[in-house]
């Protein structure tokens, strides 16, 4: 256990150093940062500042849609872009509507998911919300730099060096091997973790909304405050 953790403590520092750049981005520009500065931003993207019951929020164009955008953030970093759909749909839109962004991210290189979340033809969305208060949601996470992908094969390996011998690295053992894909598929998802980008289907007065969600997980709440 306590090789284990040496290990895991070794990775984080490394991917530590390596995640001070390496955040999601929103329309290329870094979830991160203070307010004042993403506001200046948003604006020079073409976003318009408005305010309603003294918050502001932006309105603007996003993949073909009109959007009100909200900047969240954790003491005082920016950790959260909320992007909510200004003008509503009928039930069977918005089923096509999720449908298409899955496909979107799916086909867009620069994302990676487990998951297949598209919306079979026949579910009924108003039924499965109302009655068994389901959920439709769709979580994709953004690729991590080369540079962090180059930082966490690093850190294994050298924390393998100093555990095992060269000879005993050219020839591993099965335990080694499974220890090594163990380790590695957990630190890597934790990596991609957190560049996440996630979208979920709203209703209000009959109408329904898609809300997107561009998260830097690195400066979300994680307790530290209690």
């Amino acid at each position: 256990m306590k090789k284990l953790f040496s290990i895991v403590l070794m990775m984080f520092c490394v991917l530590t150093i390596s995640a001070q750049t390496d955040v999601t981005t929103f329309l290329g520009i870094p979830v991160d940062g203070f307010k004042a500065d993403m506001r200046k931003k948003l604006i020079a993207k073409g976003f318009t500042p408005k305010t309603f019951e003294g918050k502001e929020y932006f309105e603007g164009e996003f993949n073909g849609r009109d959007v009100d955008v909200y900047v969240v953030t954790n003491n005082n970093k920016v950790y959260r872009i909320m992007l909510a759909d200004r003008n509503g749909t009928d039930e069977a839109q918005i089923k096509i509507r999720f449908n298409n962004l899955c496909y979107q991210f799916e086909k867009n290189e620069r994302y990676f998911t487990p998951d297949d979340f598209s919306i079979s033809e026949d579910e009924d969305i108003s039924y499965e919300m109302t009655i068994h208060e389901k959920v439709y949601q769709a979580e994709y996470y953004q690729f991590p730099s080369s540079e962090s992908i180059d930082a966490l094969n690093v850190a294994i390996y050298k924390e393998l060096e100093s555990r095992y011998t060269e000879e005993q690295l050219q020839n591993p053992t099965k335990e080694m091997e499974e220890e090594y894909d163990r380790l590695r598929e957990k630190m890597a998802f934790d990596l991609f973790s957190k560049k996440s980008v996630w979208f979920s289907i709203g209703e209000a007065a009959g109408q329904y909304y898609i809300y997107m969600y561009y998260d830097n997980r690195y400066n979300k709440a994680n307790g530290e405050d209690l």
